[in-house]
C-alpha cells in the first residue's frame, strides 16, 4: 500500500487573526508529521479554497516509514594492546548486584554529509574502528564478557562492530520523523537481551545520502547513563586526537565502584518480565518557552522555583493520573510512586570526578497523595526535590555500611496490598551529549539516547537536552493503550512541539559507496508513491468559526 497526503486549506483569509500557529495545529490534535510540515508555508493572500499538495518526496517522507537496514559486515574489535594479567577480572558492585537488570542503554549519533568534508565509508569505518582498539585499552571490561552476577572477565575478546546500510530512506527523513521504536534498528542488540554476556556492541549505519549514524549499545550492568556519555566522549577525542587534535582532552577512567560498594558473594539478579504487554516508546519535545510556563506555575509558598526536570516530572505525572483512573481501582487502593534516578558522584565527600565508570546511583522515591493539597500537581515538584536532597553524604555512608538498601527494580512495583503505579525518572540533561562527540567530522546532528523498556514499572520517562540545551527531549515508555491515551491529552499536546528536528546543513542525493555493493533489484519495505497517482482528498476538519478551517487529507491507494 502506498500513502500520499494533501492539505487542504478552508478559509484562508482569516489567517491574519492566528497569533501562535503551533499552539493551533497542537489543539487541533494534527499529526506531529504535519505539524512540523507546515513551517515551510509562505503567508500569502491565497483563494477561499486553496489546495496545497505536498511534492512526491515530502509525501514520502510523511508516510510511516520502517526503516530497513542491511547488515554488510561484522568484526570483533580488540583493544590495540593487551589488558595486563592484574586487571583480568573487573568485579561487579553491590549496586550493579542488585539494583541494575542484566538490559542496554544505547546512543545512536547522527552526522549529516555536507557535500565538502564528508569521507567515503571505507574511510569512516577505518577510523572509528582504529580508535575505537585504542580507547578499549582504557575501558578494557567493554572488550571483556560478563560471568554471572560477579565479574567481567576482561580477556580481550572484543567488541562487534557491524556495518549497514539504510535502505529506503535518507537521513534527513528520520530527522523530520523521528520514531524511537524503530531506531533500535541501528543498534547490534536488543535492550531486553538478559542472556547476552557482550558488555559493548557498535554499529555504524549508512543513509542513502551519505549521511551515517553511529549506534552504541552498551550493558546497564557495567555502566550508567554517565559512563555511557563518557566512554563515548573519550572514544570521540581518541578518533580527534587520531586525526591531528591534540588539544583533544581524553580522560583515564577511575573503575572503582566495586570498592565504594564491595560485592555481595551471593546477590539475587534483579529480573524483568519481557513477556509483558506490548510496550511502546514515544518521544516527546517541550520547548523553553513551555517549561518555563510550569516552573513558573509551580511555584509555591512552600517551594522555590523547581528546576526543569522537577517541573517536567510533576507534569508529565499529573497527566498520567487521570490515565490510571479509568482501570477501574478506586485511588485509595491505589499507591503511586514517582522515581528517580540520582547521580550518587557530586554527593560523595569529596565528591568524585565524572569519569568515575559504573552504576555511580541511587534511586529517590516521591508518594504523591491524590487528594487536593491545593497545590499545583499535588505538590510533586516540592517532593521530588525534597526526596532527591535526602539523597547526600550521610546517605551515601549509611548505603556503604549496609544501613540503608539501594531500591532494586522489584521494590519499585510491589507495595502492602495495594495497586502500585510506579514512574521511573532519569535525566541526561547537562551531561556531554553533542560538544563532546566529535569524532572528526563536527558535532552530530541529533543524539537519540534510549534505555530499556518500563518491564519494572509503569511508565519510564528520560529527559535529554535538545541540541540548543534550552528545550528537552523526554522519551516516554509505557504500554500502547496508556500512550494512545497521553497522544490524545489536548493539555498535554498543548505543551509539547513538533518532534522533527532541525538540520543544520542540507543533505545531498550522493549515493554512499555501499550503493554498489547491493543488487540494483534489491527489495525494499516501502515504496515511493507513484509520481501518476492521483489523489482523493476527503475533509478531515471543518472550518473555524473564530480563527480559519484547516482540514488535512489522507490520500490512501491501494
Amino acid at each position: 500500500m502506498e500513502t500520499s497526503y494533501t492539505l487542504l486549506l478552508i478559509d484562508f483569509f482569516q489567517w491574519s487573526m492566528i497569533t501562535n500557529f503551533s499552539d493551533y495545529m497542537i489543539t487541533k490534535r494534527l499529526p506531529y508529521q504535519i505539524y512540523a510540515y507546515i513551517n515551510w508555508i509562505t503567508v500569502r493572500p491565497f483563494d477561499r479554497t486553496t489546495q496545497i499538495q505536498l511534492s512526491l518526496e515530502d509525501r514520502y517522507i510523511l508516510t510511516k516509514m520502517t526503516l530497513e537496514v542491511e547488515l554488510i559486515s561484522k568484526e570483533i574489535i580488540k583493544p590495540s594492546s593487551p589488558t595486563p594479567d592484574h586487571l583480568r577480572y573487573y568485579r561487579f558492585s553491590s549496586i550493579d548486584q542488585t539494583l541494575i537488570p542484566p538490559v542496554y542503554s544505547s546512543t545512536v549519533h547522527f552526522f549529516e554529509f555536507n557535500g565538502e568534508t564528508q569521507p567515503n565509508i571505507t574511510e569512516i569505518s577505518n577510523h572509528l574502528k582504529t580508535s575505537l582498539a585504542e580507547v578499549l585499552t582504557l575501558y578494557y571490561p567493554l572488550a571483556g564478557r560478563a560471568h554471572d552476577n560477579l565479574h567481567i572477565d576482561c580477556n580481550d575478546e572484543g567488541v562487534p562492530f557491524l556495518v549497514a546500510h539504510v535502505n529506503n530512506c535518507k537521513l534527513s527523513d528520520v530527522l523530520r520523523n523521528p520514531i524511537p521504536d524503530d531506531l533500535t534498528k541501528l543498534v547490534v542488540f536488543e535492550l531486553d537481551d538478559v542472556d547476552n554476556r557482550i558488555p559493548l556492541g557498535v554499529q555504524l549505519n549508512v543513509f542513502e545520502c551519505g549521511g551515517f549514524a553511529i549506534g552504541q549499545c552498551i550493558s546497564h550492568k557495567i555502566a550508567d547513563g554517565l559512563s555511557m556519555l563518557m566512554f563515548s566522549r573519550a572514544w570521540a577525542a581518541t578518533a580527534r586526537r587520531s586525526l591531528g587534535d591534540h588539544q583533544a582532552e581524553i580522560q583515564r577512567p577511575e573503575f572503582i565502584s566495586a570498592t565504594l560498594f564491595p560485592p555481595k558473594l551471593f546477590a539475587q539478579q534483579p529480573t524483568i518480565d519481557v513477556a509483558k504487554n506490548k510496550l511502546v516508546t514515544k518521544r516527546f519535545v517541550f520547548d523553553a518557552s513551555n517549561i518555563e510556563y510550569l516552573r513558573a506555575k509551580y511555584v509555591g509558598t512552600t517551594m522555590k522555583r523547581p528546576s526543569r526536570v522537577e517541573t517536567l516530572s510533576a507534569f508529565i505525572w499529573s497527566r498520567f493520573v487521570p490515565i490510571f483512573k479509568d482501570d477501574g481501582i478506586h485511588d485509595h487502593q491505589k499507591f503511586h510512586s514517582v522515581l528517580h534516578a540520582v547521580n550518587l558522584r557530586p554527593r560523595f565527600d569529596p565528591p568524585l570526578p565524572p569519569h568515575s565508570v559504573g552504576n555511580l546511583i541511587s534511586v529517590a522515591c516521591s508518594t504523591p497523595s491524590l487528594l487536593n493539597t491545593g497545590e499545583e500537581c499535588y505538590g510533586l515538584a516540592r517532593q521530588i526535590r525534597e526526596s532527591i536532597s535526602k539523597i547526600d553524604k550521610d546517605y551515601i555512608k549509611r548505603l556503604q555500611q549496609g544501613a540503608i538498601g539501594n531500591m532494586g527494580a522489584g521494590d519499585m512495583v510491589t507495595s502492602h496490598g495495594e495497586e502500585k503505579v510506579a514512574f521511573l525518572f532519569t535525566s541526561l540533561c547537562r551531561y556531554p551529549l553533542y560538544d563532546d562527540s566529535n569524532f572528526g567530522w563536527g558535532i552530530p546532528s541529533w543524539v537519540y539516547v534510549r534505555a530499556p523498556a518500563a518491564y519494572f514499572c509503569n511508565v519510564l520517562v528520560i529527559f535529554s537536552d535538545t541540541k540548543d540545551t534550552n528545550g528537552i527531549e523526554a522519551y516516554i515508555n509505557s504500554t500502547e493503550e496508556v500512550m494512545a491515551k497521553l497522544e490524545s491529552d489536548s493539555e498535554f499536546l498543548q505543551r509539547v512541539c513538533p518532534s522533527w528536528i532541525g538540520s543544520g546543513s542540507i543533505l545531498t542525493n550522493q549515493r554512499t559507496p555501499f550503493a554498489n555493493l547491493h543488487s540494483r533489484n534489491r527489495p525494499r519495505m516501502i515504496k515511493r508513491p507513484s509520481a501518476h497517482a492521483q489523489p482523493k482528498v476527503v475533509t478531515w476538519a471543518a472550518s473555524s468559526a473564530k480563527l480559519f478551517g484547516l482540514a488535512v487529507k489522507v490520500l490512501k491507494r491501494k
